[in-house]
């Protein structure tokens, strides 16, 4: 038994290798959000004449809605036509016109958009007529580039409880049909089923509803306007949405085939006495002959009666994996795997790590009802061994989905997905210690043969007259329900052994702990996994934590003045520019066009280059930004650009660090304009 897990072990390492070394050949970029590559008019530019349109290029495809695409004058009223459309038909672009007759001036484009992996996206930048001026945009104008809080809080409750919903219909029915076939005749279970397929087309249909309202930063008032509705049909993830409902039809199809075919009582393989049984004249050898035949005879009885349970399995597991298989893929087919690098192998190992997940958790569930149902060691056994396989496929892909997201080990803490990534594996963890324990409690059951049995139902006769009682006392019918109440809770009971006992805690450990593996992995999903994108983006959070992280006050700056900012960094790599200090210097550092210079240092105090650097800057009160900066290289380690910072208030400076192709950090300060 040791060697054999020990072969277990080494074969699942191996496989781990081989795929490690299938990533490493397949190496590139990080998978992440849409990003804005490119404007016309360039961002920060002065421009001699007025544009008769603003168009925005992404790195991937976006969707886009009658307001994605904002263009503010320098008071802060609107001066775009409204409508945007891609440009050329180019998916991976938005254009919107303007009005004509503007004035010189500073104007702020806003713009909110759908990534070809169903998260939005936004930002903000400027551009100048004629020549630069002072802007006062209003908050509010900006406001629709963040979710309604509200509406937030639902659509991520709702994705929550349809990954929950998933795993609780695919476990409990692989459970079913794997380990327990009995099952399908318990109510217990079948409320299970029904539960797990109601969950799931309740969220789906809520999902749909504010999927409109989350993308437009909308109220939860949006929810049912159907206008919203129609344009979320019209995207991928209200594709995979439909499509889910339209399984899920199909899915009430199968549950029905899997309770009637399975949950009907075996035929028993009874023959009727005949001449071997009462010959009692004949030789003792004869007599011999005579018994091995009537066994022989029996058991292929007993294998015709059970063959069309077995072919009932067998097609309802083919249906099930089919089933499965096409829901994961709604999940699959609109999130992180289905952009980015390797799509090829990303979509079919991120169903894989769907299905695996349902097998676990959702039979983890399934269990507990079979425990209390007093089910044998056979059963456990049973699962136990589907458990080591779906936990063997979820380390393979999620070592893929990890390195495929991160990017660099740098991530993992450097961003707000590998955080969530380190907590998903924590969470993991405990529940492969408690389920360490519940293989623990598995082989004391085994040992024990007598608690090792299924426990049958406790036999108790109906009490006579119950049908005439029922219909004629009101009374006498709820003293019977407590009794049948109490009778099913005395059969649970009766086999619960302290052995029992143990192994049902243990599992509900695990399955409370599976709960908050879901809810981390609906987190994951809202993240951006490129470091670039979430970088970037952390960067306009860090100020809620900046002064307390630090201790020190953001720089106070006076209009007029020059203000030097100095940014230490660290990218954890081993060549010489890994480590060192970003000095920011802007002049005037008031509102308006502001002279940048950027000066990168190492450890020893001297100039150092690195193969990409990026300055932005973020006013996260306003919800404005990130601007970024166009830099042009002046020698060794330094740069000079133009910033324009169109309000006062608390702003961020974030400068993105390469300092070779997998070594990258962003180190971000505040500072104030005003």
């Amino acid at each position: 038994m040791e060697k054999a897990a020990h072969r277990r072990i080494a074969g699942l390492l191996g496989t781990l290798g081989a795929l490690l070394a299938l990533m490493l050949a397949g190496a590139g970029p990080a998978a992440a959000h849409a990003t804005l590559e490119s404007t016309d008019p360039h961002q920060n530019s002065v421009v001699a004449t007025a544009p008769q349109a603003v168009t925005l290029t992404f790195s991937e495809s976006v969707s886009l809605s009658s307001d994605s695409v904002r263009v503010l004058d320098p008071a802060g009223k609107a001066v775009d036509t409204g409508n945007p459309g891609h440009a050329g038909g180019k998916a991976d672009t938005a254009r919107v016109g303007l009005n004509s007759g503007l004035a010189n001036g500073t104007y702020t484009v806003a713009w909110r958009a759908v990534s070809e992996d169903s998260h939005p996206i936004g930002g903000a930048f400027t551009f100048s007529i004629g020549a630069p001026s002072d802007t006062s945009v209003s908050a509010t104008a900006l406001q629709g580039a963040k979710a309604d809080g509200l509406v937030s809080a639902l659509y991520g409750t709702g994705r929550t409880v349809a990954y929950a919903a998933f795993a609780l219909l695919a476990g409990v029915a692989a459970f079913v049909l794997i380990c327990w076939p009995e099952g399908a005749a318990r109510r217990r279970m079948q409320r299970l089923l029904m539960t797990g397929w109601a969950a799931l087309l309740a969220s789906t249909v809520a999902v749909l509803m504010l999927r409109g309202p989350y993308e437009r930063g909308s109220g939860i008032g949006k929810a049912l306007d159907l206008s919203l509705v129609r344009a979320t049909l019209d995207e991928r993830i209200g594709t995979a949405l439909a499509a889910r409902l339209l399984l899920l039809a199909a899915s009430g199809v199968f549950l029905s085939l899997l309770v009637g075919q399975l949950g009907q009582p075996a035929r028993p393989a009874v023959r009727p006495g005949g001449a071997g049984s009462t010959g009692s004249t004949g030789s003792a050898g004869g007599a011999s002959d005579e018994e091995a035949e009537e066994a022989e005879l029996r058991e292929l009885e007993q294998r015709a009666a059970e063959r069309p349970q077995r072919e009932a399995r067998l097609g309802l597991g083919v249906a099930g994996l089919v089933l499965s298989i096409a829901l994961a893929a709604t999940w699959v087919g609109a999130d992180h795997a289905s952009v980015g690098i390797q799509v090829w192998l990303s979509l079919p190992l991120g169903m894989l790590h769907l299905i695996a997940m349902a097998l676990w958790l959702g039979g983890l569930a399934a269990l507990l009802v079979a425990l209390r149902e007093g089910v044998g060691a056979q059963v456990v056994d049973r699962f136990s061994k589907v458990a080591f396989g779906s936990v063997a496929v979820l380390a393979a892909t999620g070592v893929y989905q990890s390195w495929r997201g991160l990017g660099s080990w740098g991530a993992l803490t450097g961003t707000e997905y590998g955080r969530l990534l380190l907590v998903k594996t924590g969470c993991v963890a405990v529940m492969l210690g408690a389920a360490w324990f519940s293989r623990t409690w598995l082989a004391r059951l085994r040992a024990a043969p007598a608690e090792a049995a299924e426990v049958e139902p406790a036999a108790v006769p109906e009490p006579v007259g119950v049908a005439a009682a029922h219909s004629e006392d009101p009374l006498r019918q709820a003293q019977l329900a407590r009794q049948q109440a109490a009778r099913e809770s005395a059969g649970r009971e009766r086999g619960l052994t302290p052995t029992r006992a143990g192994l049902r805690r243990s599992v509900l450990v695990e399955a409370l702990v599976a709960v908050a593996v879901l809810v981390v992995t609906t987190m994951l999903t809202n993240s951006p996994p490129g470091r670039v994108a979430s970088e970037v983006k952390a960067g306009a959070a860090a100020p809620a934590a900046g002064p307390a992280a630090g201790g020190a006050p953001a720089p106070q700056t006076e209009p007029g003045r020059t203000v030097e900012l100095k940014l230490p960094y660290d990218t954890k790599g081993r060549t010489p520019n890994a480590k060192g200090t970003a000095t920011v210097t802007l002049n005037p550092a008031r509102t308006g066009p502001n002279e940048v210079h950027l000066a990168l240092t190492g450890a020893d105090g001297q100039p150092v280059d690195v193969p990409e650097v990026q300055l932005a800057f973020t006013l996260p009160d306003r919800d404005l930004g990130p601007l970024p900066v166009a830099l042009t290289p002046e020698g060794t380690g330094r740069w000079s650009g133009t910033a324009q910072l169109p309000l006062a208030g608390t702003w961020v400076v974030s400068v993105q660090i390469r300092s070779s192709d997998i070594d990258q950090t962003t180190p971000t300060q505040q500072f104030k304009i005003g």
